[in-house]
């Protein structure tokens, strides 16, 4: 545990000079729109493999405004590919752990680098291999604002598929229906019951309703964690869907969702794009620590 929390501020105060030096003198003032977005390093983790995954998130200092940045020279990493699955648009505020990057087991004291150019400013992430960056559960439970007491050895990711298939076609102005299939293995599970809830089925009940008022309250992609880790730790598995990629806005209905009983079963969720052109939605499946990610790609007519 002492390590965990150890690695959690070593963690925290990293991110916290990275978003200030990002943030600047104006860090006090809420701007709408017009602002910069920052991409930032999470750190890494080592695979069995022998190889690492870096993970990246970002700073999207707007508070309404959702830039669209389409991966090339304003959206791009070096040294090689430029296109290292990031997104391209940017929801407000602070995003983390978005996405995963893997590098070789050989990459040793090299770098990789993130750079956005969003609203006529420059930013960088500088992804590297150092100690004080290495995270693991209890590291991301943490930031997740899941505590600080170490996560469960025995966790497994949760799974998503969706019916349908991952590549699908609509023509505007109809919407498209998307079912999800989520999973997971019941830990770490539902939040410590309610005292005053007498029985299991009134527990499971009482969850549910206070996961969907939750999940109602952040509907909107003003808030500022997208995948909100406290959804999921109603019912112990949550379901959010984002815009990763493509033109114009794009509204799910909804937008976030728990899963009864928390172990698995379907969500669906109803799609309206506000213009036509290929897009990537990426589905997270979320059980408050992990998720697990799955891109649709989507033609709209």
């Amino acid at each position: 545990m002492k390590q965990d929390v150890r690695r959690c501020v070593t963690a925290g105060w990293v991110a916290a000079a990275t978003l200030l030096a990002a943030t600047g003198v104006q860090a006090q003032l809420r701007f709408d729109r017009g602002q910069n977005v920052a991409p930032v390093f999470e750190g890494w983790e080592k695979n069995p493999d022998g190889t690492f995954t870096m993970q990246f998130g970002y700073l999207n200092r707007n508070y309404e405004e959702i830039p669209d940045v389409p991966v090339g020279p304003n959206n791009m990493f070096e040294p090689g590919p430029a296109d290292r699955g990031q997104p391209s648009r940017f929801y407000p505020r602070r995003q983390q752990f978005v996405f995963k990057v893997q590098v070789p087991a050989d990459w040793g004291e090299k770098v990789l680098i993130w750079t956005v150019t969003a609203n006529g400013r420059t930013d960088r992430a500088v992804g590297s291999l150092w100690p004080s960056w290495q995270i693991d559960d209890g590291v991301i439970k943490a930031n997740r604002g899941m505590g600080i007491d170490g996560a469960p050895s025995d966790n497994q990711m949760p799974s998503i598929a969706v019916a349908g298939g991952t590549t699908l076609t609509v023509t505007r102005p109809n919407a498209l229906t998307l079912t999800a299939v989520v999973g997971d293995d019941g830990i770490p599970g539902p939040k410590a019951p309610d005292k005053n809830v007498d029985d299991d089925t009134d527990l499971a009940a009482a969850r549910l309703a206070a996961a969907r008022a939750r999940a109602a309250r952040i509907q909107s992609p003003t808030n500022q964690a997208i995948v909100d880790a406290r959804v999921a730790r109603e019912t112990g598995l949550a379901l959010t869907w984002t815009h990763y990629h493509g033109p114009g806005a794009v509204t799910f209905d909804p937008m976030k969702a728990a899963v009864e009983g928390g172990r698995g079963g379907e969500v669906t969720t109803t799609v309206s794009f506000s213009e036509a052109g290929t897009h990537v939605l990426r589905g997270y499946a979320d059980d408050s620590i992990h998720t697990t990610h799955i891109d649709v790609t989507v033609t709209v007519r």
